[in-house]
């Protein structure tokens, strides 16, 4: 990861659950080639149609992945209407990625208000990250992408006046409180086990954004007193020791090749199964320690890595059980495989102070 001054301004706040840049309203957290998959129109439920009689109005979210760019539109509601994905080609660099992901939203846009007869009312951006107005900090996967002006460019490409961007871990705590695992718990912790490594924290329903928008990135937190290199070195020691991106790296020098997260979690070779479980122990201790800090109700886990969650959950449950006072409850989160695109459509209808009345489960 890659580490950068602190912003020059203060940061603005992030959506009912966290803190987001946007544009024209409020958000909801708190600052202290192309492989396309579009999903059909839901149909059309009473009780959310456009309230100046015309069709069903919608909201678009676009979420940036380090290999995939998600985008959809939903209804005011937060029921997905249709949705797509692209590659990200990161190695291409962050402008041909944002412009790409800009023309997809903008046809899925236009696909989507010609089949409902309604208006986009705004858009929703999860990055990695910490989103500025003018900058993302901390988002080394993407060549680039840290000197966009990312809300800027959501804004003008689209020609739409609200927008809401923040941190795609945030975004998914964010949705995660609003309809998903987290909703009124109080306090709670989203946990993201994917490419990189980090949490949310939920207090009072909103998504705790620090000082700088980075609570909860246990990605920099050191492992013990033999970690003498951290963030002002460039360096997430847990995140490199644990993580699909670490977990990965460690694996490829232990066995050479480029064995993934996945590949290792399902080798029986013991020098495997010692790599891992040993990663496990560490993260397990972290987060066992963070939940003795927050006194969270519940844990909800999210994120690649749960593909292996029959070997992560028995590991973190055993620490949490020993080590904390008052063990939080742990859960798989609602949204194992797009809880940051939900989390983009969670930021701008917070931001449009659009409530959560979801009376079915979001698609």
């Amino acid at each position: 990861m890659t580490r950068v001054p602190p912003p020059h301004r203060a940061a603005p706040a992030v959506g009912g659950a966290g803190a987001a840049v946007r544009a024209g309203a409020t958000a909801a957290i708190e600052p202290t080639g192309l492989e396309e998959v579009a999903g059909p129109i839901a149909p059309r439920r009473a009780g959310v149609p456009d309230p100046d009689g015309g069709g069903l109005d919608f909201v678009l979210g676009i979420d940036v992945g380090g290999t995939k760019v998600a985008v959809a539109t939903a209804a005011r509601d937060g029921r997905v209407l249709r949705r797509t994905r692209i590659d990200t080609d990161a190695s291409r660099g962050a402008l041909q990625t944002v412009e790409r992901a800009l023309d997809t939203a903008e046809r899925l846009r236009a696909e989507t208000s010609a089949e409902t007869g309604g208006r986009c009312l705004g858009a929703g951006v999860a990055s990695p990250g910490v989103v500025h107005e003018d900058r993302v900090l901390m988002a080394p996967n993407i060549p680039g992408w840290g000197e966009l002006s990312l809300p800027a460019l959501v804004r003008e490409h689209l020609d739409i006046a609200e927008v809401a961007a923040a941190n795609d871990v945030k975004a998914a705590g964010l949705a995660e409180a609003r309809w998903g695992a987290l909703r009124g718990v109080d306090p709670g912790i989203y946990l993201n086990l994917g490419t990189g490594l980090a949490a949310a924290l939920v207090v009072g329903g909103r998504v705790l954004g620090g000082a700088h928008n980075a609570a909860g990135e246990i990605g920099y937190l050191l492992r013990g007193p033999h970690d003498t290199a951290g963030a002002a070195s460039d360096r997430a020691p847990l995140e490199e020791y644990f993580s699909g991106m670490g977990l990965a790296r460690r694996g490829a020098e232990l066995l050479g090749g480029s064995p993934t997260a996945a590949d290792l979690f399902g080798s029986t070779e013991p020098r495997v199964r010692e790599l891992v479980d040993e990663a496990l122990d560490q993260l397990a201790v972290h987060v066992a320690n963070l939940a003795t800090t927050l006194d969270p109700q519940r844990i909800a886990v999210g994120g690649g890595m749960m593909r292996s969650a029959e070997r992560i959950f028995p590991v973190l449950r055993a620490r949490l059980g020993e080590a904390v006072p008052f063990p939080p409850e742990l859960v798989p989160s609602a949204y194992p495989n797009d809880s940051a695109l939900h989390g983009a459509l969670a930021l701008i209808l917070d931001a449009l102070g659009l409530p959560a009345t979801l009376t079915d489960e979001v698609a």
